[in-house]
């Protein structure tokens, strides 16, 4: 099943592209740009803007920054989980301080959740 796309949206993920954050700019640059598994940047889901999606192990990768822990900012974050999990997508979140403080930490993470989901879908058959 695809995943559905707003493609009104397609301007503003242009702009938040070119336009990271310090931490998704480093996670992007240092780590997922480079991965094996293709990972993109200011992925349309829904009508929603993710961070980074990975298509392939259908997991979204989120940098939440300090406008995440308010009230209002958990309940849009459920939602967006909500529907995500609805496509059959895994999230992730980490914080800007995680970014900053514990990247390898951060790195390994996303590593084994890729490498979880990509086995989990190329499961063998049963003869």
């Amino acid at each position: 099943m695809p995943v559905p796309k707003n493609d009104r949206l397609l301007f503003r993920a242009r702009e938040l592209r070119k336009n990271m954050t310090p931490q998704e700019r480093k996670l992007w640059y240092r780590f997922l740009r480079r991965y094996p598994v293709k990972t993109y940047r200011q992925r349309i889901i829904d009508s929603f803007i993710v961070d980074f999606y990975c298509a392939r192990a259908k997991l979204v990768i989120e940098v939440d920054g300090s406008q995440h822990y308010s009230q209002r900012g958990l309940a849009d974050d459920r939602e967006r989980t909500a529907v995500f999990s609805r496509c059959q997508l895994e999230t992730l979140r980490f914080t800007n301080r995680e970014i900053d403080t514990s990247f390898l930490e951060v790195c390994e993470r996303i590593h084994a959740t890729i490498q979880k989901r990509l086995a989990a879908v190329a499961k063998p058959e049963k003869i």
